[in-house]
This record gives structure tokens, sequence and C-alpha cells, in this order.
């Protein structure tokens, strides 16, 4: 995509759910500074409460986390819009691979650490799929 057809683009929503603080932080000032709109939770449950109230183009997660982790959130969000983009971010890549309850299909997982430039391509590509 080229930096003229980005900037026409409509303004992509991102959901994340990040149960650090700092890297919460970290994420959501970079992805608005990459042209994101940013929504983010500290948990899983936080974060589909507010899935169910508005709509999002990506739900950007973390898999271990409390109240609800990561591939639950995105099986559920996945029910509620099968249109929606999942990508998840976290240092225990192997979690989704081996669970039975695996996450949808066609969810991305980046493994931590990354760098930002990685994570704006992927979502970037991502979104434009």
């Amino acid at each position: 995509m080229s930096e003229t057809e980005f900037l026409k683009r409509p303004m992509q929503r991102i959901l994340l759910a990040e149960d650090d603080e700092s890297m919460r932080r970290f994420l959501v000032g970079a992805l608005q500074r990459a042209g994101y709109e940013v929504v983010a939770f500290g948990d899983g449950a936080a974060a589909y409460d507010r899935l169910r109230e508005e709509p999002f183009s990506l739900l950007l997660t973390d898999i271990v986390m409390p109240e609800m982790d990561g591939i639950e959130l995105a099986r559920k969000a996945a029910e509620l819009d099968p249109d929606l983009k999942i990508m998840f971010i976290t240092g225990f890549a192997a979690v989704t691979l081996n669970t039975e309850s695996g996450p949808p299909e066609d969810a991305k997982v980046l493994s931590k650490p990354f760098h930002l430039k990685d994570l704006v391509r992927e979502i970037d590509r991502l979104l434009c799929e």
C-alpha cells in the first residue's frame, strides 16, 4: 500500500487487550503514531464488553491475561463479528498451537519480543487482506 493509499483509507480501529500496563501504554502510543485508533483494556473480559458495544477492525490481544484469556476472547469476538481480524501478541506462542480450544483459524500470532515496525507491518497486511 502506498503512503497516499494509506492516508486515504478510513481510520482503522484496534481493540487492544494486554494485561501488562507498560506494554499496553507503549503499544497504544506506537499504534496511534502509525495512524490507528486504539482502545485498550487490561483484561479480556473488559475488552469483550467493549467489543459488544461497537465495531473494530482488529482485535490485538495477549494470550495470558486475567478474567478471560486471549484465546477465549478471540473465539467470542469471532462469534460476534466473523469479519473481525485477530492477532495475538504473546511470549507464549506455543500455547496457541497446543490448546484443544484454539483460536480462530485465520488468527495471526506475533511472538514477543517483537520490533514495532514488524507489528505495524503485520497489522497493515492483515487489515488490507
